[in-house]
């Protein structure tokens, strides 16, 4: 599958499953026991014991990496796309929520939520300008209401 602006992270997330995908590959660690004695198994920090959960989650890590197009530059031209850090007020309220767009399982040390540009928030959005306002239909199927305040580059926000 070729690599599409939606499979954008930033390079410490893709850093950070390359960690969680070398650790569930790896063998659990044996150490010595209380007494001294028998060797006990000490799962390393993330490590999953179920061999099919755990290899479930080596596949979708592995395929994250492959596909990931890693903290590549967006342009600071307003438009809602992956790599994007999106300020948006739902209809109706006053507060504002900033998200991410880009790979989901991507997660930042900053604990900035990421919403994927598949989700239906995320593909609303997708190519939104600042002060647009969209409709999408919820899981449940109410039609909500969102403009998109701001949407500038992943990085940038903290130079603001």
């Amino acid at each position: 599958m070729p690599k599409t602006a939606h499979d954008w992270m930033p390079l410490e997330a893709y850093e950070r499953l390359r960690e969680e995908l070398r650790v569930l590959t790896s063998a659990p660690e044996e150490t010595p026991g209380e007494d001294g004695g028998a060797l006990e198994t000490v799962p390393a920090p993330r490590y999953i014991d179920d061999p099919a959960v755990r290899q479930a989650r080596v596949h979708k890590i592995e395929r994250l990496l492959r596909e990931a197009v890693v903290g590549r530059s967006t342009a600071d031209d307003g438009v809602a796309e992956p790599g994007k850090v999106l300020t948006i007020r739902y209809d109706g309220e006053g507060e504002s929520e900033t998200f991410l767009l880009g790979v989901r399982d991507a997660s930042v040390s900053n604990r900035l939520t990421v919403y994927s540009p598949e989700s239906p928030l995320g593909a609303t959005l997708v190519g939104a300008r600042q002060g647009e306002r969209r409709t999408f239909a919820s899981p449940h199927g109410a039609t909500i209401g969102v403009t998109l305040v701001r949407a500038a580059p992943y990085g940038s926000q903290a130079r603001d």
